[in-house]
């Protein structure tokens, strides 16, 4: 019976995880507090899991029908992310772990993601390609075993992520914190072939997984300057239907090669920005022409929550991995290599 603690941004999540099977998810998130501000602003992020953490355990026992004393380990994220964010996560968890005796597991946030799809579909394939698609981060994995073997990093944003793009662009139209969610729905009015805007690193010679979303955020801002400075009306549904078309053809395009360069039979695709419609569209139907299994975890699974925290905790549980000491610290730029992510104090590393 694993619980799991997810406080890298702004959601603060607790899951439990019993042999695969999810029995409790919570999530309580500060999103309408930083929207005032147009991104999350760290501090208050952090302050708001000090709010939220008791509640949302205390949620998520009461879901499950459990008491703490049934809990038999506890896993945290513990990077990457906000610093201040992870440190109340992590400092919680290790109350838990101590308070009850039971284990303490430390765990890659990006790896959450790939295991929140285990919930919906059972154990990944081996191997399987997976796109990791937030606000924060773009990435192409080929993953072996999630939990016993390295994560090979097929190709990563060199800039700015997908997310980041869909929030940066949302803004300079005036449509509302997060970007994402609100070009989907502005999108849905609109014309994808309206504006012709670039699809980056794409061309022959081009990294063939690398991603980069910069010049696509540049083009869409220098577009809604034009009509500006015209005193046009701006056509925000064409302009977000052009934009998430250009991001999910990106995304989806490498995704595919890489399937059919590694021979892989089976595409997830995980993170916020899995949650768009023209991106779950737009797979489905270039995996389904490939011969491709697509599999996408449910929208409440694809944002940041506890429940993923707890399924890789569960896995490194059932792969008899070794805790983390009490005293494991966070590593908020921590790179992806494997799932389990306990970093020592910088002394005992020394």
């Amino acid at each position: 019976m694993v619980l799991g603690i997810e406080s890298s941004c702004d959601e603060t999540g607790a899951g439990i995880v019993r042999d695969g099977k999810l029995l409790a998810h919570v999530v309580a998130s500060s999103m309408d507090e930083h929207a005032i501000f147009g991104g999350v602003v760290p501090e208050i992020a952090a302050r708001a899991h000090l709010q939220a953490f008791n509640p949302v355990v205390r949620e998520a026992l009461d879901q499950a029908g459990l008491r703490l004393a049934e809990i038999d380990a506890v896993a945290v994220t513990t990077g990457p992310g906000l610093s201040g964010a992870l440190q109340v996560g992590l400092a919680g968890a290790k109350s838990l772990a101590y308070a009850t005796g039971v284990p303490l597991y430390g765990v890659h946030h990006l790896a959450g993601h790939v295991a929140a799809d285990t919930l919906e579909h059972g154990p990944l394939p081996t191997p399987c390609v997976v796109l990791i698609v937030s606000g924060g981060h773009t990435s192409l994995l080929l993953v072996r075993d999630l939990v016993r073997e390295p994560i090979l990093h097929l190709g990563d944003t060199l800039d700015d992520a997908a997310g980041e793009c869909f929030d940066k662009v949302a803004r300079i139209m005036g449509l509302s914190y997060p970007g994402g969610p609100a070009i989907d729905r502005a999108a849905r009015d609109g014309d994808p072939r309206a504006v012709d805007f670039p699809r980056p690193l794409t061309r022959p010679g081009d990294d063939p997984y690398a991603f980069s979303f910069s010049g696509l955020k540049t083009a869409a801002a220098r577009w809604v300057e034009k009509h500006r400075a015209q005193g046009l009306d701006l056509p925000v549904a064409e302009g977000a239907a052009a934009l998430q078309e250009a991001v999910a053809d990106v995304l989806t395009r490498k995704a595919l090669a890489a399937c059919k360069e590694y021979d892989v039979k089976t595409l997830i695709v995980v993170g916020g920005v899995a949650a768009n419609s023209r991106v779950r569209g737009l797979a489905e139907q270039r995996c389904a022409a490939a011969g491709i299994e697509l599999r996408v975890p449910p929208m409440t699974l694809c944002t940041d929550n506890g429940a993923m925290i707890a399924a890789v905790g569960d896995l490194l549980v059932r792969a008899g991995a070794e805790p983390a000491p009490l005293d494991v610290s966070i590593d908020p730029s921590a790179p992806l290599e494997y799932a389990s992510l306990t970093p020592l104090p910088l002394a005992r590393a020394a």
